[in-house]
């Protein structure tokens, strides 16, 4: 039965789970009168995948998977674009009790190699697009039996997808599972070192919907959703699947690269009323031309993650488009968004207030909380938290101490409660014994007109000393010097502040998530 909520929006929901639970079943069992409201849409073809058929599909192929000899908690590594396909493969999973590892599809061979021997994967879900990474690494996985794809022509002795739902009975209960169960993995991005597997509870996906999806957002059955970040992301797992499926609402999956040209096709075309994106994407959004105008589209709120959001962006969108961008901050390891600004109570260059459900805390490297206004580390407490990385005993102890989950984020936080962004404690500059925020340079340099985006490192200085060197990118056509741009950010910020250097580039390095890789820039 659907979970039971407490509607008080100035306090944490209430969320009644049941001990035995299945994430998936719930899901997609709440749906009576939806049965022929459209689930998913995709983007380019227009083919919708309706709430029967979606549940129908994910408990045939669920029985698939138990007829081909998986056995509850076995893992299934799954690395598939985003398609009508994706979320039937990923509950069938869950309701069968098998592990879905949901994986980055940008990675390299190496990258796959090393996800399915560290899961001991026993089978692999993939797009016929994606099995040419696969290929050279799969012998060399002993554990690995089953390769099953999209295409019947995609590997040797694999198994088509389509084939296997339409030839099996739907499985008629789902795997006996508690809501203290493992329900699924999710890697880390390995932008700062080895990928981590992060492993999820079944209790985990309504949470976040409940307290993120419903309580912040307000989502509901008619909204229509679009998530520019992907399923297989943390973030876009819940945008695009619990999300939606908790509330019955309709989701549009574009499987491309989300370019503006594409963006904006979505938003006019399928006309979704939240629209949820990363800096990088509205900033590359606002200096698309030509861009449809406010009236073209149909949203009543954005979100943001991945990256704090520049206050330059939030206010150019919020005049443009006249819906608030609600800048959030999220983790793989807490599932989703903890902290985030609320509609009607957006401060742009603030990361807002802890989400319902959550507690935040600031320490020092004292180990002490923080002062009012003091740079500090952030904590979360909440019921989204993983239970540790896969076979990385030394780094779970590190992040997961105790209750508290250390984000490796710098805040600090004011009178009001409202959270700012101080950098990451890997990236935090000392320039003179005092703290600087690379955030902070790169907010100021963002509200320079010719800047399309900007990252900022430590450098040291002939006598060793660490300085602020900015990499800024330029908007298409336009102009500016070194010199120019210092001078910008000493007339906004502390002079010991400013970037003592300057490089400009085509582009800076990221991750697939759209997080600026400081580490490449660093090196």
């Amino acid at each position: 039965m659907p979970l039971s909520q407490a509607d008080h929006s100035s306090s944490p929901p209430e969320i009644d789970i049941p001990r035995v639970y299945n994430a998936a079943a719930d899901l997609l069992q709440r749906h009576g009168t939806r049965a022929d409201k459209a689930a998913y849409i995709d983007a380019h073809s227009g083919a919708r995948l309706s709430y029967s058929q979606l549940n129908e599909q994910s408990r045939r192929f669920a029985q698939a998977l138990i007829e081909s000899g998986l056995r509850q908690e076995d893992r299934v590594l799954l690395c598939m674009h985003d398609s009508l396909i994706w979320p039937v493969a990923f509950l069938g999973c869950i309701l069968a009790g098998v592990v879905p590892v949901a994986v980055n599809t940008l990675l390299t061979s190496q990258d796959y190699q090393f996800m399915l021997q560290d899961s001991r994967a026993r089978a692999l879900l993939v797009s016929k697009a994606l099995w040419p990474v696969f290929a050279p690494v799969v012998s060399q996985c002993p554990h690995l039996q089953h390769i099953i794809s999209d295409a019947a022509d995609t590997a040797p002795g694999g198994q088509d997808m389509a084939e296997l739902i339409q030839k099996h009975p739907p499985m008629a209960q789902a795997a006996h599972t508690l809501a203290d169960d493992v329900c699924f993995w999710l890697y880390s991005s390995g932008s700062t070192g080895s990928p981590k597997g992060t492993v999820h509870l079944h209790s985990h996906v309504i949470q976040t919907a409940e307290l993120y999806g419903r309580a912040v957002l307000g989502l509901q059955e008619d909204d229509v959703v679009f998530s520019a970040a992907k399923l297989f992301f943390a973030y876009g797992l819940g945008n695009a699947l619990s999300f939606p499926l908790a509330v019955g609402a309709t989701t549009v999956l574009l499987g491309t690269r989300p370019t503006p040209v594409d963006v904006f096709h979505v938003l006019q075309t399928h006309q979704p009323t939240v629209f949820y994106g990363v800096p990088t994407l509205f900033a590359g959004l606002l200096a698309h031309e030509p861009r449809p105008r406010a009236q073209a589209l149909n949203l009543r709120v954005c979100t943001s993650a991945g990256e704090a959001l520049p206050a330059e962006i939030g206010h150019k969108w919020q005049t443009e488009y006249g819906v608030e961008i609600l800048d959030g901050i999220g983790s793989t390891e807490m599932l989703h968004i903890f902290l985030s600004n609320r509609p009607g109570r957006v401060r742009y260059g603030t990361t807002g207030e802890a989400v319902p459900g959550y507690r935040l805390r600031l320490v020092n490297d004292d180990g002490h909380e923080c002062a009012e206004g003091e740079l500090g580390e952030l904590q979360i407490s909440g019921p989204s938290a993983a239970v540790m990385y896969w076979n990385n005993r030394e780094k779970t102890k590190h992040t997961f101490a105790g209750e508290w989950t250390r984000s490796g984020d710098k805040y600090s936080r004011d009178a009001h409660g409202y959270y700012t962004y101080g950098g990451r404690s890997d990236d935090m500059l000392k320039v003179g014994g005092i703290y600087v925020s690379p955030f902070e340079v790169e907010a100021s340099l963002m509200t320079h007109p010719a800047v399309l985006e900007a990252a900022v490192v430590g450098q040291a200085d002939d006598e060793g000393l660490i300085k602020p060197k900015a990499y800024v990118v330029l908007k298409p056509g336009q102009t500016a010097d070194e010199a120019d741009l210092k001078a910008h950010v000493k007339s906004q910020l502390a002079p010991f502040k400013y970037p003592r250097w300057v490089e400009f580039l085509p582009e800076l390095p990221k991750t697939a998530t759209g997080k600026i890789q400081r580490f490449k820039l660093r090196a």
